[in-house]
C-alpha cells in the first residue's frame, strides 16, 4: 500500500497540472476535434482519430488527478522535524566506498528521479526515517543489505513573509 502523503508543492503542482489540463490542452483538443469531425468521413480521418484518443488521455488523467487530490495528505514542513529524517528532507548519505548520494523523501505522486526524488515506500526512504546524522542505516537491496550513514538532513522551508 502507497502512502498518500505529497508534499505542499507536490500538491502544487498536482493542481497546476489540472488546470492546465482542464483551461489550456482540453479545449485545444476539443477545437482540433470539432474542425476534424467537420471535413467528413470520420473513419479515414487521422486527425480526428488522434485527437479523440488524446482528448480520452486527457479526460482519464484529469479524473485520476482530481480522485487522487481528494485522497492526499499534505504534509507541511514543521520545526519540530528538525534534525531527524522524516517525510520532505532532503538527506546525504554516504556508503563504506565513499559513495554519496543526496534525495529527497516524498510521496509516490511527486518521484522524479531526474529531481533527485525517492518514494516514502522505497527501501532507503524506510530505512532512514527517523535517522539523525551520523546515524547508519541498513538498507535491504536487491544484491543484499548495505550499510549507509547519514551524512546530512535538510528541509525545504516555507517563505516567510515580512
Amino acid at each position: 500500500m502507497r502512502a498518500r502523503l505529497i508534499t505542499r508543492a507536490g500538491f502544487e503542482a498536482l493542481k497546476a497540472e489540472m488546470e492546465h489540463l482542464w483551461r489550456v490542452e482540453r479545449p485545444d483538443v476539443t477545437r482540433k476535434v470539432t474542425w476534424a469531425a467537420s471535413l467528413g468521413d470520420r473513419s479515414e480521418n487521422a486527425d480526428y482519430q488522434y485527437n479523440k484518443k488524446r482528448l480520452r488521455e486527457i479526460d482519464r488523467r484529469f479524473r485520476y488527478l482530481e480522485r487522487r487530490s481528494r485522497e492526499l495528505q499534505v504534509v507541511d514542513y514543521s520545526p519540530e522535524q528538525e534534525g531527524r529524517v522524516f517525510f520532505g528532507a532532503w538527506v546525504e548519505v554516504e556508503n563504506e566506498d565513499g559513495v554519496t548520494r543526496r534525495f529527497r523523501i516524498v510521496g509516490y505522486d511527486e518521484l522524479d528521479l531526474d529531481k533527485r526524488f525517492i518514494s516514502i515506500d522505497s527501501p532507503m526512504a524506510r530505512a532512514l526515517l527517523k535517522k539523525q546524522v551520523d546515524d547508519e542505516a541498513l538498507v535491504q537491496t536487491p544484491e543484499g543489505p548495505v550499510m549507509w550513514y547519514v551524512t546530512d538532513i535538510r528541509y525545504e522551508k516555507p517563505e516567510q513573509a515580512d
